[in-house]
This record gives C-alpha cells, sequence and structure tokens, in this order.
C-alpha cells in the first residue's frame, strides 16, 4: 500500500508551493537577514545592489561591514541602527527608525577620496520569533531615500525630480501616518498601564493599612484576654500565699503571650517605619534593672542561670526608657528561648569612646556564623522549623535592631558555629556630656496605702471583675461600670479619686468620657488613668490631650497599678 496520500503533489509540480528563498531575492525592497548577535545570514538583490555590496558579506557582522564614514565626525549610524536592534531582540517587536543618514563604503575612487558614499535610508527592523516566543533572526529593510534628501537639499525644482521627490514625499507622509498611529496606540497602552499601576498601588495601600489596623486591632483583641487572665493569676497569687505550681506556669506562659503580642504590633511598625520614640536623658543601668526584673523569674525555671553585671557610674543615653528595656527583654528572651535547661546567660553593660556597650552571651545552641546578618530579619529564626522550635513569632530580633538604629546605635551578633552558643552586641552613643545626669531614684519603703474611691470603666467583665477583687483585697472603694455612658453617669453623681478607664468602650470611648469629666465645673477632680492594649506613642498623646493623667498598657500587673494608685 502506498504511503504517499492522493492529494500530494510531487515536488515542482503545477501545485508545489512557492521557492520562498527565491521570492526572497527576487523582493523589490532591499532586505537584509540578521542573528540576534546581529551577524548576516542572508541578504537579497534589491540590498546587495542598494549598498553596492555582494554575497561575500554573508557571515560577517553588519558593522564590520558597515562602519561608520570616519571623515564624518558627526556619523551615528553605527549607534542608531544598534540601538534599534537592541530595541527588537529585547522586545520581541517590530522598531522603525527615523530617516538616518548611513554612509556606505564604496571604494577608494569616490570624489572626496574618503571610501565612503552618502546615502540617506528609511530603515525598519522587524523580529522572527521562535513558537515559545525568542527572537531568533532580524528582518533588516531599507528604502534608499538618499535622491529625495538630496534634491530637498539642493532645492532642485526640475520637473522629473520634483514628481518623484513628491511620489517619496507621499510614500513617506504613508509612513508617518502609519507610524504616528503606531505612536498613539503605544501611548493609549502606556495611559492604560499607568492607570492600571495607579490603581493597583492604590490597592496595595489600601491593603497594607487593612493589614495595620488588623494586627493593631488583633494585638489590642490579645491583650484583653490576657489582661485578665494576668490579673486572675495575681489575684490566686494572693489566695496562695504559699504559691502553687501551676502559678509559675501561668506566670510564665502569659508573658510569653504578652512578649508576643508586643512582638507582633511593634513588628508590623517596624516594617513600616511607625515605631515611635520618647526620648529622655537616662541612665541605662535601669533599663537593665527594669528588664531583669520582669524576666529574672523565667530564668530560674529549669535551673537557668542569669548574670548581670553592671558598672558603678552612670551609663547616661538619650534614649526611650521604655523601648531600650524591651530590647534587653526581647535578647533575654531569645537567649531563654535557645538556652537548655541549666544554661548561663550574661548580660554585660560598659561605657567608653562616646558608646554605651551592651552584650547579652548565651551558652544556647547557636547558630552559623553566616547567618548572622539574617536574623536580624523578619520572621527569621535560628532554629530551623520543626516539633522542637521554640515558640516565637521571628520578629524580637527585627524590632530590636529598628530601636537601636532608631537610638543612632547599632547591633550586631555572633556565634562560632551550632552548639557554642551566642552573644548579642549593641552599641549606643553616649549623651552629651553638657546634659544634666536624671536624678537618682532612691529605694524607699513603700507608703502606707491610702483607702481610695476607684472607678473601674472596663467592658471585659472578667477583667473589670478581676480588677474589683484585686483593689478590694487593698482596701480600695471600688465601683464597676460597662460603658461609657455610665462612667458619665457615675462620676456625675458620685465622687471618686481615681478613674481607671479603657479606651475601647462599646458606646463612646474612653477620650470621650476623659474630656466629659474635665469639662465638668467641680472641685477637686479625679485623676484619670488610660488603660488600654492601644498604646501607641500616638494613643498617648491623644490620651493627654482628652485629660488623662497617665497612660498604661494592657494587661497590666497588679503591682504597676498599685503604685500609680499610692502617688
Amino acid at each position: 500500500m502506498s504511503t504517499t496520500s492522493p492529494s500530494t503533489v510531487p515536488p515542482g509540480g503545477p501545485h508545489s508551493g512557492p521557492d520562498f528563498r527565491q521570492l526572497f531575492d527576487f523582493a523589490l525592497s532591499p532586505l537584509l537577514i540578521l542573528t540576534p548577535d546581529f551577524v548576516i545570514v542572508e541578504v537579497n538583490r534589491a540590498y546587495r545592489a542598494a549598498t553596492g555590496q555582494g554575497r561575500d558579506i554573508v557571515g560577517r557582522p553588519i558593522f564590520d561591514v558597515f562602519p561608520d564614514n570616519p571623515a564624518d565626525p558627526a556619523a551615528d549610524g553605527v549607534a542608531n541602527l544598534r540601538h534599534s536592534l537592541e530595541t527588537v531582540v529585547g522586545t520581541a517587536r517590530t522598531d522603525t527608525m527615523a530617516l538616518q543618514r548611513y554612509d556606505i563604503p564604496a571604494g577608494e575612487d569616490t570624489d572626496d577620496g574618503t571610501g565612503f558614499v552618502e546615502r540617506w535610508w528609511s530603515p525598519v527592523n522587524t523580529p522572527v520569533l521562535a513558537p515559545e516566543g525568542r527572537v531568533t533572526h532580524i528582518i533588516h529593510r531599507v528604502e534608499d531615500v538618499t535622491e529625495f534628501v538630496l534634491v530637498r537639499r539642493a532645492g532642485h525644482e526640475k520637473e522629473k525630480a520634483a514628481a518623484e521627490a513628491r511620489t517619496r514625499a507621499q510614500s513617506m507622509e504613508i509612513d508617518l501616518f502609519v507610524r504616528a498611529r503606531e505612536i498613539c496606540e503605544v501611548n493609549e497602552q502606556l495611559r492604560r498601564l499607568n492607570g492600571d499601576l495607579d490603581a493597583a498601588g492604590h490597592r496595595l495601600r489600601e491593603e497594607q493599612r487593612a493589614k495595620d489596623r488588623f494586627i493593631a486591632t488583633l494585638s489590642h483583641e490579645l491583650r484583653n484576654p490576657l489582661a485578665a487572665a494576668t490579673a486572675a493569676t495575681e489575684l490566686l497569687g494572693l489566695d496562695m500565699p504559699g504559691g502553687h505550681p501551676a502559678l509559675s506556669v501561668l506566670e510564665r506562659q502569659l508573658g510569653s503571650l504578652a512578649r508576643m503580642s508586643n512582638d507582633l504590633l511593634d513588628g508590623t511598625r517596624a516594617v513600616t517605619g511607625r515605631l515611635e520614640l520618647v526620648p529622655e536623658r537616662m541612665d541605662l543601668r535601669s533599663a537593665v534593672e527594669s528588664a531583669c526584673a520582669d524576666i529574672r523569674g523565667l530564668f530560674g525555671h529549669e535551673g537557668r542561670v542569669l548574670d548581670v553585671r553592671l558598672p558603678d557610674r552612670p551609663v547616661l543615653v538619650d534614649g526611650d526608657r521604655l523601648r531600650l528595656a524591651q530590647v534587653l527583654t526581647n535578647l533575654l528572651s531569645n537567649a531563654l528561648k535557645y538556652t537548655l535547661p541549666g544554661g548561663c546567660t550574661a548580660i554585660e553593660l560598659s561605657a567608653g569612646e562616646g558608646r554605651a556597650r551592651l552584650t547579652v552571651t548565651d551558652d544556647g545552641i547557636g547558630f552559623d556564623p553566616a547567618q548572622a546578618e539574617e536574623l536580624f530579619g523578619v520572621f527569621m529564626r535560628a532554629a530551623p522549623a520543626g516539633p522542637q522550635t521554640p515558640e516565637g513569632l521571628g520578629l524580637g530580633l527585627s524590632v530590636v535592631r529598628t530601636i537601636i538604629d532608631l537610638h543612632g546605635g547599632r547591633i550586631s551578633a555572633h556565634s562560632d558555629g551550632p552548639g557554642t552558643g551566642a552573644s548579642f552586641t549593641a552599641l549606643l552613643p553616649l549623651a552629651a556630656s553638657d546634659g544634666a545626669p536624671p536624678p537618682a531614684r532612691p529605694v524607699t519603703a513603700r507608703r502606707g496605702r491610702k483607702q481610695l474611691a476607684v472607678l473601674i470603666v472596663e467592658d471585659n467583665t472578667d477583667l473589670a471583675a478581676t480588677y474589683r477583687t484585686l483593689l478590694d483585697r487593698q482596701g480600695h472603694h471600688v465601683t464597676v461600670v460597662h460603658t461609657g455612658a455610665d462612667a458619665v453617669t457615675a462620676t456625675g453623681s458620685q465622687l471618686f479619686d481615681v478613674v481607671v478607664c479603657d479606651l475601647g468602650l462599646p458606646d463612646m470611648d474612653g477620650y470621650e468620657v476623659a474630656r466629659t469629666v474635665r469639662s465638668r465645673p467641680q472641685g477637686v477632680a479625679p485623676r484619670l488613668i488610660a488603660v488600654s492594649g492601644f498604646s501607641r506613642g500616638a494613643d498617648r498623646t491623644l490620651s493627654r490631650e482628652a485629660g488623662f493623667d497617665a497612660h498604661l498598657a494592657k494587661p497590666l500587673p497588679l503591682a504597676d497599678l498599685l503604685d500609680l494608685l499610692e502617688a
């Protein structure tokens, strides 16, 4: 059986396809085929005739065959053609060049003896694409418009020349019209793309704002139950003065949750550049002591040791006391997570050469030295993810670096390798010597407690009830309301020494409550204390402007509240 279908026509038959090579060679337009690196692979008769070249130019780079005229300092044919060809290769789109002077070699018998003949061209470069879109060749088509240019230049008015010039001009006008249409289309595409980019940018900004609002709200909502759980744990501690193993577990885990909530919110502020400082002249030793006091109990668990070495003289810096304490708390929390039971963590503070040097060293799991800089990135962790990986969000060190940078300092990490421990060193500029040192904080015995009339304004009923019980135990007279309207009514009908008010209330916010209380013409106004999960610098500014005397962040330790009440 024959394998040729009945419709097959032998080559050369009456219905065979055209010889495309022959069609190319006899095309009226001068054509040149180039590789993507601009080597000539084919040339037709019209091109050879227009340029006076033979087929020996095949296989040679086009710019070797057609260099610029060395006698013309302004020659730019090579540069302009190269740019057009590179545009075609880079974009896989046709590039139409403007009229271009590009003199061609013509031997030494030219009139001026340069070996080049003046030529003007109208070039178009078109890509030949592979199925996957890759440029495989470039079709270089030119029209010799030298005569037209020379006629226009010389001002010849002969009829034949004028007619030919008009014909060429009409052709060029058509080309210009086509090019103008192409430019209009490109401009329209650019307009649409710019519109799309603006819309995408707007969506990204809205998504960023929505994410920031979500994280801020999440952190606030987390702090409400954390505050209630923390207060309930303190209440249990009062009821069980002998202690209980479960209480220490609750204290450690609630502390971890509070730190993660802070890292979540502060990590977002660090990434977006909105972390705020409230600087003051301070002794850096106090920030170290404050952080150690908050976390020392956790180090006592499972036999870990915390060694603190502070200088005898003050280490004065201009910094945010709470933020610098947060730096050390995050570093200590990091050491605690990656140090095995029985391990040791050392803190050393020193000053010299105009800088304060704070170093936290542990004998924990360490890390690869090449990983040191990566540890300060967002969501980066020293230990690989797995079932044994300590808890955490990977935000603590990122927040640390941002705080140190905002203070004009720098922080670095070092380890000799896995299993060799790690050290983190923060350098901060010392305060100028002309500033007065902060007053010493004498250690005094707690004053005798005065019974106060306290109004608790808190919509979280568990937290409100726990606050009431804790303050009742301290001998204070406590009233609890759960809405802003009830707070306004209560303060209007009864005298209170202190009003402890949440900011996020279901009806009116705490700011409005404070403004209403402060606007009343009365004798002795109560002290107003804002307690909220919203504790940014902007939140504190708003509370101060509304009339609050203090702003405390949830979860609020009982000791801090009692200290404030006694003050």
